[in-house]
């Protein structure tokens, strides 16, 4: 299947390193705003990312990944390409292991060594980063992102676009706010507002914001 790969920065890096050891993908291209227009470079497409519905529409069947590590711009994308959500593709390294009770959204990445146990829910683009665990009946909505080893903890709700920290750890049946990050390497014991950011063990809310929590 042909894949186009929209954002060509340090965490397209390791999605392309997903799609080459996924069976039947291939990356045709990659679209990023860093490319001013359509050019073929070793037989690979660049361009920006207003040419998605170009390359939809002169190559048959091909399906977009978001490398896009920023929540915040990540659905900024998705919502001015308006593409189908099945248009998108999901792709899970092959060391990831994944309940067959867990279900996940489109155009969500989960990364090598990452674990999503029974009964999880994950949405429509999100990042399950290398080495992270999701445990069973927890759900994570749309754009959410969980850095490297980093643990959710069973029926743990975490809404829109929030960022789980590198090796941060949230115990069980909590909810986290939309839009709200947690600091790397924090223990998260209570529930957290929307459009806060929380740190340390256990993790105390600093502060608002609304601005890039992705």
């Amino acid at each position: 299947m042909k894949v186009v790969v929209i954002g060509h920065g340090g965490h397209s890096k390791v999605v392309s390193d997903i799609i080459r050891a996924t069976n039947d993908l291939y990356i045709i291209g990659y679209l990023d705003n860093n490319y001013e227009r359509i050019q073929v470079i070793n037989n690979l497409i660049f361009g920006p990312i207003s040419a998605a519905m170009q390359l939809k529409e002169e190559h048959k069947n091909v399906q977009f990944v978001m490398a896009i590590g920023d929540n915040r711009a990540r659905k900024l994308v998705v919502e001015k390409l308006g593409l189908s959500t099945k248009d998108y593709l999901t792709i899970v390294h092959p060391s990831a292991s994944i309940s067959p009770s867990a279900n996940i959204g489109f155009g969500t990445v989960v990364m090598p060594q990452a674990v999503i146990n029974a009964d999880v829910i994950v949405g429509n683009h999100c990042i399950i980063n290398s080495g992270a665990v999701v445990e069973h009946d927890s759900l994570l909505n749309d754009f959410v992102h969980l850095c490297p080893n980093s643990t959710i903890a069973g029926t743990v709700k975490m809404h829109e676009g929030s960022c789980v920290g590198s090796g941060a750890t949230i115990i069980p049946n909590r909810r986290i706010g939309e839009w709200t990050m947690i600091g790397a390497g924090s223990t998260v014991i209570d529930h957290l507002p929307a459009y806060s950011l929380a740190v340390g063990t256990p993790a105390k809310v600093k502060l608002n914001n609304n601005v890039n929590v992705g």
